[in-house]
């Protein structure tokens, strides 16, 4: 089965049989997450459905090299964290199959790049090294060939002017931001947009305090002008993005799943509606795993959509401590 493949999935059939396949290509390439899923008594044998799969809980890109396969990393990602913590890394061996994954998803959701001017508001991503976000916006930047386009860090009043020549020449243009920053700009420079998609990529960063989506969202449309933002759901150790259009509800590309484990339970699931941890599976994720427990707290709708509501403390999946190799 090829890998590329899971770019051509059309059904859920299609989906789980592609899930099945990575599942056993990671269990036996995957050396940490093989050891987690015999501790839970999982393997080759006994996972016959997706449900059967186990989901490696997501502080283990921070504690232990995630890869599957021998060839060696290209490029490491890294999440941000504060001084002296521990951050995730993503030991990336194909940075084609990342441009495929991250460009393939962009196009399902709002067409080919190039029809845009891409504006990026990424201070805190910009102001480190190793943001999988700033190297995906970097390329869209790029792929998008409008000259027009470009990163912005403290220049907010640049960024205004650039703005108002592009909505005043009807130019069709994305603002990508984190969400502090956005804020920022719209109580020091209010605008009227109408041609512009204003997508936040969440987190204060510790710049500001934090919002509920809602409060957030409110703030965002009425400075900008704009009757909904939209919102890019991504981290470090995946490789592709959700994405929603507005009413904080996400949107998956078909080679991405999520599903919603039992707060109680970490290894049965809550029913559409309720709310638990998130369970990511990431079919780009080939060479390092596919099947990821975050420690984000959301819920599924019947259209298949999702929310995130918030986040643990700590992971709540069992097992988690259970190699400290």
């Amino acid at each position: 089965m090829a890998f590329e493949s899971i770019f051509n999935i059309t059904s859920q059939t299609d989906f789980e049989a592609r899930a099945l396949e990575t599942f056993n290509y990671q269990y036996k390439w995957n050396t940490t997450y093989r050891q987690f899923c015999d501790y839970l008594k999982k393997n080759a044998g006994s996972v016959q459905q997706v449900d059967d799969i186990p989901f490696l809980p997501i502080s283990f890109f921070k504690t232990h090299k995630i890869i599957s396969g021998k060839e060696r990393s290209v490029i490491v990602f890294s999440s941000s964290g504060t001084t002296g913590s521990q951050t995730s890394k993503h030991f990336v061996q194909d940075l084609e199959f990342y441009k495929k994954s991250y460009s393939k998803g962009f196009q399902y959701f709002y067409g080919a790049i190039k029809n845009y001017c891409v504006l990026a508001l990424l201070p805190s991503y910009l102001e480190r090294e190793g943001s999988s976000l700033v190297y995906m916006v970097q390329d869209l930047i790029v792929k998008s060939g409008h000259p027009q386009s470009g990163f912005y860090l403290n220049n907010m009043a640049e960024l205004r002017d650039k703005l108002e020549k592009l909505e005043h020449s009807g130019t069709k243009t994305l603002l990508i931001g984190v969400s502090f920053a956005l804020l920022d700009m719209v109580e020091q420079y209010p605008l009227q947009l109408r041609h512009t998609i204003v997508m936040e990529t969440g987190g204060m960063k510790g710049r500001r305090k934090e919002l509920i989506r809602e409060e957030l969202h409110d703030r965002l449309k009425k400075g900008f002008g704009i009757d909904r933002i939209h919102s890019e759901y991504g981290m470090t150790e995946l490789l592709s993005q959700a994405y929603s259009k507005g009413n904080g509800v996400f949107e998956t590309p078909p080679w991405m799943n999520v599903k919603i484990r039992s707060t109680q339970d970490p290894l049965s699931y809550q029913p559409i509606g309720k709310t638990g941890g998130l369970n990511i599976i990431d079919l780009a994720n080939r060479h390092s795993c596919s099947f990821i427990a975050t420690q984000d707290l959301g819920k599924v709708n019947v259209n298949g959509g999702f929310e995130v509501l918030g986040r643990f403390d700590h992971s709540d999946v069992r097992g988690c401590n259970l190699m400290m190799l």
